[in-house]
């Protein structure tokens, strides 16, 4: 990435890195940013992700995983499994989701995603919460994926780990069109479940809920 393009990257990284950047100056080193992905879909896991970057350190690159295409997300996961001091995926399946409801199983999700970190941190950034039952400090940002470096990384990791999930569900439950749709409540995916009943991935507390409009559209 060169020219003006560069420079752009440039600039959208260091403010991505204002909040770890103040934690550096503190002496505060082992910074993990942490999101998940799959609240509002019908159907599949939540996934969360945590990620460790180095002092001092950051990907040209990261943001938001919203705003990013389906390729460049791909590209920059797998960046940031390479360049990342740790990192780790936690997922929690429908029927768990089901038994805690969603907001509980996105919350259980991060905390399992910072416990599983191979290096364990000194703070924790979170996109918008802060996690029940983690003795870390923490920090909950909002809109903390369009803001954190560290979390816009977690933003991403998330999101492409649970994508790959749906996409191979696609196979296992043909008809539904997950491998498109991801589990969303796309009109597609609704004629789907009056033709063919929810499966095993279906969020029973969910499809019986009769107005789509809460639910987001897929990204």
């Amino acid at each position: 990435m060169t020219g003006v393009a560069g420079a752009r990257a440039a600039r959208r990284l260091e403010t991505l890195l204002t909040h770890e950047h103040g934690l550096w100056a503190a002496g505060i080193e082992r910074i993990a940013g942490v999101d998940e992905a799959g609240v509002g879909p019908l159907a599949g896991p939540v996934v969360a992700a945590a990620v460790i970057f180095g002092r001092g350190s950051g990907l040209l690159g990261v943001d938001d995983s919203k705003k990013l295409t389906p390729e460049r997300r791909v590209a920059l996961a797998l960046a940031i499994r390479e360049n990342a001091l740790a990192f780790a995926v936690a997922i929690v399946e429908p029927d768990e989701i089901d038994r805690l409801n969603v907001y509980h199983a996105s919350l259980a999700a991060m905390r399992r995603a910072v416990d599983g970190l191979s290096v364990r941190p000194q703070h924790v950034l979170v996109d918008a919460r802060r996690i029940p039952g983690c003795d870390l400090p923490q920090e909950a940002i909002i809109k903390g994926d369009a803001h954190c470096h560290a979390i816009a990384a977690a933003s991403i990791l998330a999101k492409t780990t649970r994508d790959a999930l749906m996409r191979r569900y696609e196979d296992e439950f043909p008809g539904y069109g997950f491998g498109e749709h991801k589990g969303y409540c796309t009109q597609a995916h609704r004629d789907a479940i009056r033709r063919l009943g929810p499966c095993a991935i279906h969020r029973r507390s969910f499809t019986l809920l009769p107005a789509p409009k809460l639910w987001e559209e897929p990204l």
